[in-house]
């Protein structure tokens, strides 16, 4: 096992992507990149990387970006929230650090929406200290390695795999190690049972492939079955502008402050019945105007959205507290719509 370093980093050196954050590996450009991939392929998060790094070049940049702006830039990335502490944390870099991320592994993991990997990928890679950077890919490889079943969403099995990680860690190259596991899983050792063992650099070490039992790595619990909620999806627009209805979300739960069409979660409703929940939110529509709109869905990570929905038109009034009308254009510039409601775009923007 003394070998893996030596061989993990020759094998990287041959075949690492050629990746924008890692052309200009700045702390900045660390942080932004690993939080948008926490959730999102490398080849989708790009352009998204690249234009969010073209607004905001800087911690002072974001700090002061306006939310709706903010939103827009992340659209199309989901899981809203991660910007937004991201922003939190800029704010947070800005009055006690100067505007620059510490060089201090304890203090990046005390900002808003850091975690241990992230702390540890910034340090590692934008610092060059000496501490670890375990995602999903590297506790893959690690459980393979060692031919380990033990569940890896335990914390305390991810202590374990995390000391082993430290074991091999070369202190003159922390963060292209570090790397180099993480493109080790994301390029060879796949996950879903299909390790690309013939292409190992560590096929030799790997006691799961000698085992036999690397496509059955790492364990992991079933997860929880998702919540199934209806909702009723109303799309409005306004007959003497042609503006639609846009509702704020609560500043807290799901799709926490974005903008969307008025939707009724919980609800499944009939056309009359989307009239009057409209009615009561302070909506008046043309109760004859009530069009069908296509049935969709949208998975979240505990709770699947079964969505209906009915398009109406209303007659020229002022939009109830915490609603605005929005034209295409504005749509297309200034308001992000969740990904959930990405089938109701087209009625939107058409």
């Amino acid at each position: 096992m003394e070998h893996i370093a030596p061989a993990l980093l020759q094998w990287f050196g041959q075949n690492r992507r050629t990746l924008p954050f890692r052309e200009d590996p700045t702390p900045y450009h660390i942080w932004v990149s690993e939080i948008m991939l926490q959730q999102t392929r490398v080849a989708a998060a790009l352009p998204y990387y690249e234009r969010f790094i073209r607004e905001l070049p800087d911690i002072p940049a974001l700090a002061a970006c306006p939310p709706d702006r903010l939103d827009k830039l992340w659209e199309g990335l989901g899981y809203y929230r991660r910007v937004h502490s991201m922003q939190q944390a800029a704010q947070v870099v800005c009055r006690e650090y100067g505007g620059q991320l510490p060089a201090d592994y304890d203090k990046l993991l005390a900002l808003p929406g850091v975690g241990p990997y992230t702390a540890g990928a910034i340090a590692s890679i934008g610092f060059g200290l000496a501490v670890p950077a375990v995602d999903g890919n590297v506790l893959r490889v690690f459980a393979r390695l060692y031919n380990d079943p033990s569940p890896i969403t335990d914390p305390a099995v991810k202590k374990t795999f995390t000391r082993r990680v430290m074991d091999h860690q070369p202190p003159d190259a922390p963060g292209d190690y570090n790397q180099a596991l993480m493109e080790l899983g994301a390029l060879v050792c796949l996950p879903g049972g299909a390790p690309l063992c013939g292409s190992c650099p560590l096929a030799g070490l790997c006691q799961g492939r000698r085992a036999g039992t690397a496509r059955s790595l790492p364990c992991k619990p079933q997860p929880k079955p998702r919540r199934m909620v209806p909702v009723t999806v109303a799309l409005v627009r306004r007959q003497d502008t042609g503006e639609w209805l846009l509702q704020k979300r609560p500043a807290g739960g799901l799709l926490a402050g974005l903008w969307q069409p008025p939707a009724f979660e919980g609800e499944r409703l009939d056309a009359p019945g989307a009239a009057a929940a409209l009615a009561a939110m302070g909506v008046q529509t043309d109760p004859d105007s009530a069009q069908p709109l296509p049935a969709s869905r949208h998975i979240f990570s505990h709770v699947e959205w079964q969505m209906t929905g009915w398009q109406l038109s209303a007659p020229q009034q002022q939009p109830p507290e915490g609603c605005v009308w929005a034209g295409p254009e504005q749509l297309q510039t200034g308001y992000a719509l969740p990904g959930a409601f990405k089938a109701y775009r087209k009625f939107l923007l058409g």
